[in-house]
């Protein structure tokens, strides 16, 4: 609290400021805290990822799926394609349309490498519409 004397007056009067250093000081001291916690904040969690809930898209007339079964073969449709010939395979049943969109299932025992192996696969031919296919939740 801050006190002037007038001249005159043997009252005293309250200076009305207030001393806002302390106050800085302790928001930097805050900041600096923050700064610090906020990295150590963000670890790697195992997730197990929910159902989702969006609502579903209509279905084209004629969908493009590629499907990626349990043991780690691949199907386009009902046709069982190996790896190496994806690519080609797409290229088929897409009429060569990179536009098209593919969707995407998989069996919930595929591990997510050969999920993301299967779409560097679909990335690297060209095919950048790719819609993962998954079940409604009620």
């Amino acid at each position: 609290m801050a006190f002037s004397i007038r001249h005159g007056e043997d009252d005293l009067e309250e200076a009305h400021e207030i001393n806002v250093t302390p106050f800085i000081d302790v928001m930097l001291v805050l900041l600096i805290i923050f700064m610090v916690a906020a990295p150590l904040a963000t670890v790697d969690v195992a997730v197990d990822l929910p159902v989702s809930t969006a609502q579903p898209e209509p279905r084209p007339p004629k969908p493009l799926s590629l499907t990626i079964k349990a043991d780690h073969t691949l199907a386009i449709g009902e046709t069982t394609v190996a790896k190496s010939g994806l690519v080609s395979a797409l290229d088929a049943a897409s009429g060569n349309d990179k536009e098209q969109r593919v969707f995407l299932r998989a069996d919930k025992q595929v591990d997510y490498g050969e999920l993301m192996e299967v779409m560097n696969l679909l990335r690297g031919a060209n095919y950048l519409k790719v819609g993962l296919v998954g079940l409604e939740s009620r």
